[in-house]
């Protein structure tokens, strides 16, 4: 069986205004809106988001993800 999204949010997220990501599934990087959880969640195939992470720390951008 799967195991459950392990949802976190930035470190600089104030008043669920961000986006929730769960990376602990094996078959992609799981996002979502933090104001309407209830809405389609985008699975990203995780080679993709390694990319994404990567470009966006190069040019000045933070992840920085709650644990």
């Amino acid at each position: 069986m799967p195991e459950a999204p392990n949802w976190r949010t930035s470190t600089y997220t104030s008043h669920d205004n961000c986006v929730e990501v769960s990376d602990n599934q094996p078959a992609a990087v799981m996002v979502r809106d933090s104001k309407n959880r209830e809405r389609a969640i985008l699975h990203i195939p995780p080679g993709s988001w390694s990319v994404f992470v990567e470009f966006s720390k190069s040019h000045g951008f933070s992840l920085a993800l709650n644990q």
